[in-house]
């Protein structure tokens, strides 16, 4: 059950984060940490920060207050390829794909941080070059098998449904091998069949990959089943964090979100 599994260490901390455009406060003093190999979830209402905090951890923005901490290590003000190459991913909350590429071409796009040699190499396409995009294409093979898209591996993303779009988006994700998993709102839009599909998805990246996931979702009964532990923002602030049973049980919570207790 969700809550009652044991973690090493936290792979990432955020100590005091503070991020305002002009005189609008976006996040106000949050503090959380995701441990390694936990699945995470940041609920709130609409505005209330958080894709800005997956902003912050991934280094679209840069907040004026604020430490962040990676694997043990503080983390400057990197720029989003950067961070992508320390080891985190995502998947955004606006479909983000090249709609005139192939899913193929799309999960390859995951592969570049990993990608060592040169533009004359990989303009010739031989030696170094050649073995390496035939090393990442085998990777990426491998994903298109996990994620059940063999059927569109060659179809132009943008002729594909919704829901099969949001898959691909994962599959880019899951190709940049990160350690952390950014989803932002993965099943806004879907329907139920959908939605089943990519929970279950979402859990075997989890268990079968080790991945540590941290996922923005409005979906209560999601959130609930799928979260390890889950922290809640409201307007900039925290306002509660714990194990899926004590953030049904937050009054606070219930009052700001919930709207009632999910007994």
């Amino acid at each position: 059950m969700p809550g009652e599994r044991d973690f090493d260490k936290a792979l990432l901390k955020v100590e005091n984060i503070s991020l305002s455009f002009g005189g609008v406060k976006a996040l106000e003093d949050i503090s959380f940490d995701i441990m390694e190999g936990e699945i995470r979830a940041i609920i709130g209402p609409n505005g209330a920060g958080k894709s800005s905090m997956l902003n912050c951890i991934n280094g679209f923005y840069h907040p004026q207050k604020g430490r962040i901490w990676f694997d043990g290590a503080y983390r400057g003000a990197l720029k989003p390829h950067q961070i992508a190459r320390q080891g985190i991913s995502r998947t955004f909350q606006n479909i983000a794909l090249f709609k005139g590429m192939t899913t193929l071409d799309n999960l390859m796009t995951g592969r570049i941080t990993r990608m060592r040699a040169n533009m004359f190499w990989q303009a010739l396409w031989k030696g170094k070059a050649e073995r390496e995009e035939i090393e990442h294409r085998e990777r990426v093979e491998h994903i298109i098998d996990f994620l059940e898209i063999q059927s569109i591996r060659k179809t132009p993303v943008g002729r594909l449904p919704y829901g099969l779009q949001k898959r691909v988006e994962l599959g880019r994700a899951l190709a940049a091998e990160g350690r952390l998993l950014l989803l932002d709102e993965p099943m806004a839009g879907m329907n139920i069949e959908e939605k089943e599909d990519m929970c279950r998805f979402i859990i075997d990246v989890n268990e079968q990959f080790g991945t540590t996931i941290a996922l923005i979702e409005h979906d209560m009964g999601v959130v609930m089943d799928l979260a390890d532990r889950v922290v809640v923002l409201d307007y900039g602030r925290k306002i509660g964090d714990g194990v899926p049973d004590e953030i049904r049980r937050n009054q606070t919570v219930i009052d700001a979100y919930l709207g009632v207790s999910h007994d």
